[in-house]
């Protein structure tokens, strides 16, 4: 008796322990999350490969003085081999003063890398485009100049010998001779709101990705560029509040249907002094989503796409002539989507290119004259990312998912098709950066429950050393009372299966009953559903978690991952099958045991918020609330490149337009409803939300709002953050 005695004292002293332990245990705080920014996950250091390979260039700031020093280190050691910038050699005499330069950012020129264009006094201008005061150092001279005393510059670009940089001015291109010194102006049309010369305008910056429009040919002899006439384009104005006058600002922003800018491709000829126009057709109303230079450097591949976006024509376009060729031709029953794939091999022969024509993305290799010569990657799964391709050693390095659409891994493929091995074996998320001469790679990975581990890797997969582990961001999650994201899948009604995770509430039991928040996206080719970190939203939704929630994510039809099959169902429909699939979502999870049926709610941002107010609406007998950030409200209110190509235009498809604008069925509100928007929102535009409340004025129906004066889609800077998931919080506490 004595013996069970003491035994069952320490039974009952190790559970008091473990108990202690569990309770020891931090709970998250929205102040940790969006003020401390304690759960913010470290990458690596934005190194940029130099041209042998070999090595890397990379800012180090110095503790002491807190100035940056520009370093050269050897890739398979990552011991420092040189000093490439002294933050003391950065200084220029103007008006007899000294001036430092501060070095924050740097692009070398192609070749010899001697010199450095540092750019200063950087403004934003839109998601993707900036201008710049831009010095230039020469490190053979130790000199640095200014590049142009004439104005803040953009796209400040070497030329591949490095003699010369190209930018944009006041919608200008314009040339700088570093030998003499002289600024030539090589268009003189440009104006504001009317003619752009070699940068984009606002939605090809947007949609198709790039604000840089001008390209230096490989011999340095010619400069391609766009040049935008959007005269005919309506103007968009938005308020900036803080003055006694709201200051207004007008840019062109064609929406649905609305004219576009047009479109020329020009070339300027260095020795000439002339300016070419290329032959891209008589077609107006037609994109030139991307331009590059061949190999040959006398010929520019010029890609041609249709309004309807379900064309797209690879043309090779004489830079002395003008005249154009059609190399390749693709076509979709529904839309292409562009990416930057286009690979010209060095041999001058091949060229490689992606494309969805077999149901999912793969990797094809041309011959010059536009022959198929071999499809490099197949089978039921998709290429996500390429990055290139190594002619010396006869490979090409891509991602896809390894044993499901939710994963990623990195692989090569020899250039005949015949060998492919993969180059990562951890389970979760890979992406890669490769040197310039594939030698090495850095390894990016993370999975669902765990932050990013960042590696160097050599070119067979072994890994070289780790540059980053976060080991204090997953020691001090260790401290936290974190739950696990677990993945599962439920087929619908409609015989859809779906992808999903799920965050149980911490101390789940499963005979009790829960409320659910469901987050999403659910855009055309997005996935949410990934086996990745999910960075500082997870924390957020293991906050949700620790207060008695279960968070859901659901991938419904037209996400990507899974073939052109599956994204593309939704196309001229947009809205119509994602919604049926998230009440379908939100009605399998009302039948579990554990889930309280009568207290399911939805967010999302962007299209996700878009969602989350159909959902509230047409599935108004399924959720009780439904948070909408940023939402896009009908898309005759979107730009034309992106609702187009999943709609066409609203002349042709009104039924597609208003069959899912959540404009049209606020009278079927019947929960709680938040609408948040920033006023200063140049993507989806404030009016989305304006059209929003007036539609449920006029339906009678109650809702609440959050207005955030001159911030822009992505709502943040300063307090707003903390401000913005605090109102989020509060608004889950009070309704679900």
């Amino acid at each position: 008796m004595k013996k069970h005695s003491i035994l069952f004292s320490l039974f009952i002293l190790i559970v008091q322990i473990s108990f202690s332990q569990i309770e020891a245990k931090k709970q998250i705080t929205l102040e940790d999350i969006w003020k401390k920014g304690a759960f913010a996950q470290k990458r690596e250091a934005g190194f940029t490969s130099m041209e042998d390979g070999k090595h890397y260039s990379l800012l180090f700031a110095d503790s002491k003085t807190s100035k940056n020093y520009l370093l050269k280190y050897e890739y398979s050691t990552g011991k420092v081999v040189d000093t490439l910038l002294k933050p003391s050699e950065l200084s220029i005499i103007e008006n007899g003063n000294t001036k430092l330069i501060a070095l924050d950012d740097y692009e070398f020129n192609g070749t010899d890398e001697q010199k450095i264009i540092i750019p200063t006094e950087v403004s934003s201008i839109y998601r993707r485009s900036t201008e710049a005061e831009n010095y230039i150092f020469d490190r053979k001279t130790k000199k640095t100049s200014r590049l142009s005393s004439n104005g803040k510059q953009r796209n400040a670009s070497f030329s591949p010998d490095g003699k010369k940089v190209a930018f944009v001015r006041d919608n200008n291109l314009f040339l700088i001779d570093l030998g003499s010194g002289l600024e030539t102006q090589l268009t003189t049309d440009g104006k504001k709101n009317e003619i752009i010369n070699g940068v984009c305008d606002w939605v090809y910056e947007e949609e198709f990705g790039f604000a840089k429009a001008f390209f230096w040919a490989g011999d340095s002899e010619s400069i391609a560029f766009y040049k935008f006439d959007e005269k005919e384009v309506k103007e968009f104005e938005m308020s900036t509040y803080g003055d006694l006058y709201p200051s207004i600002e007008r840019f062109k922003y064609p929406k649905a249907g609305e004219k576009n800018s047009v479109i020329s491709i020009h070339t300027f000829n260095l020795s000439s002094k002339k300016t070419i126009e290329m032959e891209i057709g008589a077609e107006k109303d037609q994109y030139i989503p991307r331009i590059k230079w061949t190999t040959d450097a006398s010929k520019l591949c010029i890609q041609r796409m249709n309004r309807l976006q379900n064309k797209l024509e690879y043309l090779i376009a004489d830079r002395t002539s003008g005249k154009s060729t059609i190399l390749l031709i693709e076509t979709d029953k529904a839309y292409i989507d562009i990416t930057d794939d286009l690979t010209f091999l060095k041999n001058g022969k091949e060229f490689i290119i992606s494309s969805e024509k077999d149901g999912f993305n793969h990797i094809y290799l041309y011959s010059m004259d536009g022959k198929l010569k071999k499809q490099l990657t197949k089978g039921a799964k998709e290429v996500t990312n390429f990055y290139g391709v190594d002619e010396k050693s006869g490979l090409i390095y891509y991602q896809m998912p390894e044993t499901s659409p939710m994963n990623r891994a990195i692989y090569s493929t020899s250039l005949d098709g015949k060998k492919t091995v993969q180059l990562t074996k951890e389970k979760g998320t890979n992406d890669a950066k490769f040197s310039n001469d594939f030698s090495f790679f850095v390894h990016s990975y993370s999975n669902a429950n765990t932050p990013l581990t960042v590696t160097l890797n050599d070119r067979s997969g072994k890994m070289v050393r780790v540059l980053e582990d976060n080991k204090v961001l997953k020691g001090r999650l260790k401290e936290y009372q974190m739950q696990t994201k677990e993945f599962f899948s439920f087929t619908t009604s409609e015989n859809v299966q779906l992808n999903a995770w799920m965050l149980k509430p911490q101390n789940f039991n499963a005979s009790k009953k829960y409320p659910v928040y469901m987050f999403l996206y659910g855009g055309p080719g997005s996935q949410e559903v990934l086996d990745k970190w999910g960075g500082a939203n997870l924390i957020w939704y293991e906050y949700l978690a620790s207060k008695g929630y279960l968070v859901v994510c659901v991938d419904n039809r037209g996400t990507g991952g899974r073939g052109a099959d599956f994204k593309k169902c939704t196309y001229m429909n947009l809205g119509g099958l994602e919604t049926i699939d998230q009440i379908e979502a939100a009605k399998w999870l009302g039948k579990q045991t554990y889930v309280d049926a009568s207290r399911i709610g939805i967010q999302g941002w962007s299209y996700g918020g878009y969602m989350s107010s159909l959902c509230i609406t047409k599935g108004a007998d399924v959720f009780k609330m439904a948070i909408a950030v940023a939402p896009v409200t009908n898309w005759k209110f979107y730009d034309s490149i992106y609702t187009e190509r999943y709609l066409r235009t609203p002349k042709e498809n009104s039924k597609g337009y208003e069959e899912n604008s959540p404009l049209n069925f606020t009278n079927l509100l019947k929960g709680n409803y938040l609408l948040i928007h920033g006023t200063s929102d140049d993507n989806v535009h404030f009016q989305n939300s304006v059209e929003m409340i007036k539609s449920m004025i006029s339906a009678d129906r109650n809702f609440d709002s959050e207005i955030y004066p001159n911030k822009n889609h992505g709502i943040s800077g300063g307090n707003t953050r903390f401000q913005l998931y605090s109102k989020m919080t509060n608004f889950v506490f009070q309704n679900l």
